[in-house]
């Protein structure tokens, strides 16, 4: 089995990349996924959200208001910190589970956004990240996320600064580009994992 991390900054583009590597043949795991459901409403999770940040982080049918949630932790990171101090062990034995599920001879590839963030590296046996311009990521998430400048500005300033996950990869996907060029990349880059699983 090769693990692969997939990281990139918040309207990088990853979740373009994830999908393209699973309708290449990839076991893909979403990180962001297996996050929203270790908070689903009757989970432990979700339980010890509430009781650290209070019931204003709840919407009126008891589920997770992310929006709300966002504007707090991203604006004070000692209260992010304590969320992914929560969130983040859950998330990581759901994909412990998850991988040990896997055929043998899989590509699986993680998907997560702050694999960087949480240095992660070692897990892996390649990291791949997408890369794009802070400029495009900005306009990315306020068109495809509905957000103010302000707002998407304080996700990415949330994140490792660009030349930092570049540091870390073992492989950079170049996302300033078109889809077509995205998607000759990641046929590129999914070759070159092929031979070494």
């Amino acid at each position: 089995m090769l693990r692969v991390g997939l990281t990139g900054g918040i309207g990088s583009g990853k979740s373009e990349v994830s999908g393209c590597l699973a309708a290449h043949g990839a076991l893909v795991i979403d990180a962001d996924q297996i996050a929203r459901e270790v908070v689903e409403p009757g989970t432990p999770g979700l339980d010890e959200v509430v009781a650290e940040f209070g019931t204003d982080v709840l919407t009126p049918e008891g589920t997770l208001d992310r929006p709300k949630l966002g504007e707090i932790v991203f604006a004070d990171r000692e209260r992010l910190e304590r969320l992914n101090g929560i969130v983040h062990p859950r998330v990581g034995e759901r994909t412990e589970e998850l991988m040990e599920q896997a055929p043998p001879d899989a590509v699986v590839v993680y998907d997560v956004p702050l694999l960087v963030e949480n240095e992660l590296q070692a897990m892996y046996d390649v990291v791949v990240v997408v890369d794009t311009p802070e400029d495009a990521q900005i306009q990315r998430v306020m068109t495809n996320r509905d957000m103010t400048e302000e707002q998407a500005r304080a996700r990415v300033r949330a994140q490792a600064p660009r030349e930092r996950r570049r540091a870390a990869a073992d492989i950079v996907i170049d996302n300033s580009g078109g889809l077509d060029d995205l998607s000759r990349q990641v046929a590129d880059v999914w070759e070159r994992l092929r031979k070494r699983a």
